[in-house]
Order: C-alpha cells, then sequence, then structure tokens
C-alpha cells in the first residue's frame, strides 16, 4: 500500500509543478514527474510477490507455473510509454528552446505579454 500512496505523492508534486510553476523548465519538470509517477503506478499494478518471469518451461506444470507469473501486460504498456515519453520530451523541449530564442526568457507571463 505505501508504493502505491508515494506514486500518488509523485503524481501530485508533479500536478503541483505544472498547474503553479511560472518557469518553462519547470512545467516540463512536472509533467516528467507526473509521467514518472503514472508509469511505476502501473509498473505496480503488475507486480507479485514471488512472482516469475511469464515463460512456460515445463508443459506438464503449465497450470501451477502461471499461478506465479508477473503480468507482462503493465511492463510492455510502459516500455510503450517510455518510448512516446522521450519523442515527446524532445518535442517540448526544442519548443522551449525556440521559445527562449524568440523571446529571451522562459517564463510564461513574460512571453504572453511580448507576444504580437
Amino acid at each position: 500500500m505505501a508504493p502505491f500512496i508515494l506514486c500518488t505523492i509523485l503524481f501530485l508534486i508533479g500536478i503541483y509543478g505544472i498547474i503553479v510553476k511560472k518557469n518553462l523548465v519547470k512545467i516540463i519538470i512536472g509533467m516528467f514527474i507526473v509521467e514518472y509517477g503514472v508509469n511505476l503506478m502501473l509498473i505496480l499494478v503488475g507486480y507479485r510477490e514471488g512472482g516469475i518471469a511469464p515463460i512456460v518451461t515445463n508443459p506438464e506444470n503449465a497450470a501451477r507455473e502461471t499461478l506465479a507469473f508477473v503480468d507482462p501486460l503493465p511492463q510492455a504498456l510502459i516500455v510503450t510509454s517510455i518510448v512516446i515519453g522521450l519523442g515527446l520530451s524532445a518535442m517540448v523541449i526544442a519548443m522551449c528552446l525556440r521559445l527562449y530564442e524568440k523571446y529571451g526568457t522562459f517564463d510564461i507571463l513574460q512571453i504572453r505579454r511580448l507576444k504580437g
């Protein structure tokens, strides 16, 4: 139960960073923290105490072995999520660099005031 609470706290810290901060870099860091919290939560959903990899080694004992398997679906989803997050992070960082080149600041309040 404690890991799920810690994942929720990690998620809420990221949401706080996204909503409250005015610096684009800090908002991006908050977005990454939210992503990590969600990924960790999904990995914990598929975890099983004393579980083994989902590979059947002995066909005669397949029914008994499947009870001890760790669920592979959340792991596959998280691998996909990490790859998508990598592409998203590259795009967001490139956008921040372009905004800095154009406006000379990362402060979203100044960028709103300077647009025009």
